[in-house]
């Protein structure tokens, strides 16, 4: 077809171009030529020759390997990553680089195809897998922060459990025990002890009520006091002191004197005494601890004999409640002290103010 067609192009050229001296002439009508001419046959020889020039498409076909990658979808599966290394003084864990996802892959297939592309070429290019820095705490910290969340959680419910000096100031007032916010109605504090109102700013629910702190004062005197009551203005280390304790530090004229002092045992050695709050009953239970050797961290309720414990909300005015009661006459207690000693009184009436005396003291 392209043969023919430039054929044809080269004889509509030829007729174009050629010059022609004159017109043919064309025979008469009835088909003769005219007088003194003779027909004749003319014959054109063309020769079509094919184009050496090539049409090439404006960008060569280039066979480009290009790598073409059937992509399986793995499922990333961390596992566990056994931590070692040296401990940093400047880090709180072991810090180890690792993948950020150790991951198991289905199986992939890679396949490698010849594509024709017009002058460009496709790459792909994997990136490299990130790396982070993963701290892992020690066990030996983890332990470590659990024994400090106890030491914490006890030393809230009593400061007494420290046996350190504190230094601080001491007034004096005209003591109240009875009446007293530790609630020591018809006690009587034994006689080698005096009576003191501790800080309302470190009452914390009553939890020192009970406690003994010896006392001394500028000269070196000491006094031993039992916590009865709250000085609600005092500050965390001001102790408000009986008058009769007061005065065996310093005289009365004084007003306030400099002090230290730090917890230590009662040294009773009578036993201890469960008494019931007026009103209470099986379905309201409101009981405090007097004349213990410490304060008390705890009181806690059995109504099946000891095999499992109730616990019960300290107040402010010093009595282990339930709103509720615990739906019995009579129930187990026990005690826990600051110190960690344990009392257990079993069959105890929950009869309104009633009281039980204990077989021991912590």
């Amino acid at each position: 077809m392209k043969y023919h067609r430039l054929a044809s192009l080269a004889l509509v050229a030829l007729s174009t171009s050629t010059s022609v001296s004159a017109a043919p002439l064309k025979a008469d009508d009835n088909g003769s030529c005219p007088a003194g001419y003779s027909p004749s046959v003319y014959y054109i020889t063309v020769t079509a020759e094919p184009s050496t020039s090539i049409i090439e498409p404006t960008s060569s076909p280039t066979p480009t390997s290009t790598e073409v990658t059937s992509s399986t979808t793995a499922t990333a599966t961390v596992e566990p990553v056994s931590t070692s290394g040296s401990i940093s003084s400047s880090a709180s864990g072991l810090v180890e680089t690792i993948p950020a996802a150790v991951v198991k892959a289905a199986t992939s297939s890679t396949t490698t195809t010849e594509v024709p592309t017009s002058t460009s070429s496709l790459s792909i290019t994997e990136t490299a897998p990130t790396q982070v820095a993963v701290v892992q705490p020690s066990t030996t910290s983890a332990a470590e922060k659990a024994s400090s969340t106890s030491t914490t959680a006890s030393s809230s419910t009593s400061t007494s459990t420290s046996s350190a000096t504190t230094s601080g100031e001491a007034t004096f007032y005209g003591g109240n025990v009875s009446g007293g916010t530790c609630s020591f109605a018809d006690y009587t504090i034994p006689s080698h002890l005096s009576g003191v109102a501790f800080s309302g700013e470190a009452w914390n629910d009553a939890a020192e009520c009970g406690a003994c702190v010896a006392v001394t004062g500028p000269d070196g005197n000491t006094v031993k006091v039992m916590i009865v009551d709250k000085c609600p203005e005092c500050a965390p280390t001001h102790l408000d002191l009986f008058e009769s304790a007061f005065t065996t530090l310093a005289s009365a004229s004084e007003g306030q004197i400099p002090i230290s002092y730090s917890f230590t045992s009662c040294a009773i050695t009578s036993p201890l005494v469960l008494r019931n709050k007026s009103g209470t009953s099986a379905y309201w239970f409101s009981m405090q601890v007097v004349n213990a050797n410490g304060p008390v961290k705890a009181l806690e309720v059995s109504t099946d004999s000891g095999s499992t414990w109730q616990s019960t909300t300290r107040s402010d005015y010093n009595y282990f409640e339930n709103s509720s009661g615990f739906g019995t006459d009579s129930v187990d207690v026990r005690v826990t002290g600051a110190d960690g000693g344990v009392i257990t009184v079993k069959n105890v009436s929950v009869a309104s103010g009633e009281s039980v005396t204990a077989d021991g003291n912590f």
